[in-house]
């Protein structure tokens, strides 16, 4: 394996549209979404090690899933997992985890990966990131996948190409917003855009340039402590100085600024597995159309649920139609498909009537 290839897997979130099963203490990218029998960030954690050294891969979390990541990865040292004391979106986070690398190899070329994609199609997911990696190692290029859209979703930001580029990796002219869906059919209708997956390659040196060009004040924050970099000094510094950061997201912080942003349209098939709904459309069915996680399922006029409860659990369901299901610990959420966008409020009311502990 060429040791100047590094990952950064992003696993700090929450992920809070999963509730009930994702939780602050214990979020989705540590559970068994899918019923497979691994966690989200352990099939991304080995989707990465097919390409890239498991030595070379950083884990980017927030500092309370300090002891989940080295519980689930046994093959991750301590060196390896970059911890967030407080939480500043991902521009702060990838310029730190990236100065690191860079004081440990100034020739490494890197991919910035979430830890709860959903990618079937793994030999092709590392095809188009070994080629993204090779126009990196000679070219001052930030790099992004992005994934062919299938119908006007409107959940997505997009990334507008230049449509008469000829070559697999084209240039970016824009990044847009999520739109609405009338817009979103326009964009589809044009031909030259990609859903935005949030999955960025380059070498070290393009991506500090960036920030030092783009954010100074942000670069000059965390370029003070590289003497502390992968030293006994590092915590020390982040503690005091993280906090400080903008909070900021690496998109609005350093891509729709650059003028050396490309783009490689995804062959792989793509799921960002971020709500309840997303699991349901990834998940095989029943003859009754429910997709089910763990449990053994009794049902009658139920059809389009989403269904999932603890391993064995038996759920007989009666009557009901495109429903999330859930049964965790001692919360059970019977919630409409249609109104899951909705399931961040709830958990807020929760929270508010029954206490922290709930969320």
């Amino acid at each position: 394996m060429n040791k100047n290839y590094y990952a950064i897997l992003m696993a700090g979130g929450v992920g809070s549209r999963f509730w009930p099963v994702s939780t602050q203490d214990f979020p989705k990218q540590f559970h068994d979404m899918l019923g497979t029998g691994d966690t989200l960030i352990q099939k991304t954690f080995h989707r990465l090690a097919d390409l890239i050294p498991k030595e070379n891969i950083f884990i980017l979390t927030n500092e309370r899933y300090n002891d989940l990541v080295l519980e689930q990865l046994p093959e991750v040292t301590q060196r390896q997992v970059v911890l967030e004391p407080a939480m500043r979106n991902t521009a702060p986070c990838i310029l730190y985890a990236s100065l690191k690398i860079q004081k440990e190899n100034p020739n490494a070329v890197m991919i910035v990966a979430p830890s709860d994609h959903w990618i079937e199609d793994e030999q092709t997911f590392s095809k188009n990131v070994k080629q993204a990696f090779d126009y990196c190692t000679n070219n001052n290029a930030l790099m992004t996948l992005g994934i062919q859209p299938t119908f006007p979703n409107t959940g997505y930001g997009y990334i507008e190409f230049d449509k008469t580029s000829t070559s697999d990796i084209k240039s970016v002219n824009q990044f847009r917003e999520k739109p609405d869906y009338e817009t979103a059919k326009s964009f589809i209708n044009q031909g030259n855009f990609l859903w935005n997956a949030g999955i960025f390659m380059w070498s070290v040196k393009s991506v500090v340039e960036a920030f030092k060009n783009n954010q100074p004040e942000l670069f000059k924050l965390f370029e003070s402590g590289m003497s502390a970099y992968n030293s006994d000094e590092e915590v020390r510094f982040i503690k005091e100085n993280y906090p400080k950061a903008e909070n900021i997201s690496v998109d609005y912080a350093i891509m729709e600024k650059s003028n050396n942003v490309f783009v490689i349209a995804a062959e792989f098939d793509w799921n960002d597995l971020g709500t309840w709904g997303s699991l349901y459309d990834k998940l095989n069915k029943d003859k009754s159309d429910n997709a089910v996680v763990n449990a053994r399922t009794l049902t009658d006029e139920a059809t389009g649920n989403m269904i999932r409860t603890k391993k064995n659990k038996i759920a007989v369901i009666d009557g009901l139609k495109d429903y999330i299901i859930v049964d965790e610990d001692d919360i059970l959420l019977i919630f409409p498909k249609s109104k899951e966008q909705d399931i961040k409020k709830v958990l807020q009311n929760v929270k508010h009537k029954f206490g922290e502990q709930y969320g």
